[in-house]
């Protein structure tokens, strides 16, 4: 695990130079580059720990690239850790436009992200992240869909959609309230989806943004998936520290 979150700064920090291949106005093949380090108690990705319940911190990094007429791309990496020892990194790149619908005031983003674990090719998957989002003053809406191009987690035959609504209100001050509810649908044999919530504070402070946050889920011992191990369901709270560039 050492060596793991050795790896995660090492790149973070070879992130953080990566802006200065940009020109003088921080422009690269007509884009902005950007990216963001973070330090988290945990990584809970819709309700699940990714970390074996919270057993070790997390170091989480982005670099991306995006440009004016909305399109964007880059890559997100993170230390895990599950049952299977060989587990113990997710590395993603994602594609992706963004935009608004004329005048509307709705915007849309539509993006392809894939799982990719390091070790453990046959759980790598992709998923098709499709939102669209409303401005009401202080307040914002989007609503999520967001299916399976292949096999969930590597499962043969099991395909997912996830289902969400995330709220937010930014009081302009550097505090945002933010929230998410959701469910995961998971077809195939044996398969069953669960519900998923959080609801959490943001602050921006000395150039950091502090985040913490409450997780839950309606995972139990029923639950056909995950019954036999709930404890990486379990409602948790989780501190995160992240700085962007």
């Amino acid at each position: 695990m050492n060596k793991t979150i050795a790896t995660l700064v090492s790149g973070a920090l070879l992130a953080a130079s990566v802006p200065a291949i940009a020109n003088d106005d921080g422009q690269l093949l007509g884009g902005q580059i950007s990216g963001s380090v973070k330090f988290a108690t945990d990584y809970v990705f819709r309700g699940e720990s990714e970390t074996m319940d919270g057993d070790v911190p997390v170091v989480q990094g982005t670099l991306g690239w995006s440009n004016d007429d909305g399109w964007y791309t880059g890559v997100f990496a993170s230390n895990i850790k599950f049952a299977d020892p060989n587990l113990e990194i997710v590395t993603a790149p994602y594609i992706g436009k963004a935009g608004e619908f004329g005048d509307s005031g709705f915007t849309y983003d539509v993006m392809v992200f894939s799982y990719l674990y390091a070790g453990a090719s046959y759980s790598n998957y992709t998923e098709l992240w499709l939102k669209v989002g409303k401005q009401f003053g202080q307040a914002h809406v989007q609503l999520e869909v967001t299916p399976t191009l292949d096999d969930w987690f590597g499962v043969s035959g099991w395909q997912g959609v996830n289902y969400a609504i995330h709220p937010s209100y930014d009081f302009n001050n550097g505090i945002k309230v933010s929230g998410s509810f959701g469910y995961q649908d998971l077809d195939g044999e044996g398969a069953e989806g669960w519900t998923h919530w959080n609801l959490g504070l943001e602050a921006n402070y000395v150039g950091l943004n502090f985040d913490l946050r409450y997780h839950g889920s309606s995972v139990d011992e029923s639950h056909l998936v995950y019954g036999s191990q709930t404890e990486i369901f379990d409602d948790r709270v989780v501190f995160g520290v992240s700085k962007s560039f």
